[in-house]
């Protein structure tokens, strides 16, 4: 096994952008004086997020950054959820809240691991700065950062997963990719890569359940530093 590049997804997977979505809401919903269930709120813009991103990548959408879609769906959101008092000043701020999440408590330890051996990159349909700033926000210890934006499309357009092994200019079995959603996986090893997944059943909050992995991943570990483990373990044999 010659693995030379770990790429991630980060929303869920290296971050807990529910209670932090959740939280922004209630803080700049309470300050325009608006009271409602907040988590509920954070689901339904989150749930906005693929139709929207799958709208660009089939073509019905011209291709625009996360943080201009991400406004979008808000607005949406707003207008179904009875938020129309929030001003575009608050609607900004919570558009660029998504530029600071909190990380799950493995996702620091497990990134140094893995990166005693790899260099590390995300793979995340957010935009390069959004998540410049992610990283340094929550402390992600990334080498570089590769995101959809580059191929002007996202995930599962096939042109996203062939970024990293084009730029470092590696085979795709060269590159793992990290995620806990198997989707995501699925269409990463159509492209070749290599794919390894955790669990994040508190993904949309408290109580949830997580997905099973899919069938063919290489590596599946209940969080991070347990992945980062498996694969130092497969490459010592």
């Amino acid at each position: 096994m010659d693995i030379e590049v770990v790429a991630f997804d980060v929303f869920g997977t290296l971050v807990d952008w529910h209670t932090s979505i959740a939280e922004a809401l209630a803080r700049v919903g309470g300050r325009a004086g608006i009271e409602a269930d907040w988590p509920r709120v954070a689901s339904a813009w989150r749930e906005l997020y693929h139709p929207t991103l799958n709208r660009v990548v089939e073509g019905g959408l011209p291709f625009q950054p996360l943080d201009v879609l991400h406004r979008m769906m808000l607005d949406q959101v707003a207008e179904e959820q009875g938020l129309g008092a929030l001003t575009d000043a608050d609607r900004a701020e919570l558009v660029r809240a998504w530029h600071r999440l909190a990380p799950w408590p493995d996702s620091g330890p497990g990134l140094t691991a893995l990166r005693e051996r790899h260099l590390l990159s995300p793979l995340s349909n957010g935009g390069l700065g959004l998540l410049t700033r992610l990283a340094r926000f929550a402390g992600l210890p990334f080498d570089c950062i590769v995101s959809a934006e580059l191929a002007r499309s996202y995930k599962p357009d096939p042109r996203v997963y062939q970024l990293i092994p084009g730029y470092f200019d590696i085979r795709p079995e060269q590159v793992l990719m990290v995620a806990c959603h198997p989707e995501d996986l699925v269409a990463a090893s159509g492209q070749g890569l290599r794919t390894g997944y955790i669990p994040r059943p508190a993904e949309w909050g408290p109580g949830g359940t997580a997905p099973a992995p899919p069938a063919g991943a290489d590596f599946a570990g209940g969080d991070l530093v347990e992945l980062a483990a498996l694969v130092a373990a497969a490459e010592r044999r």
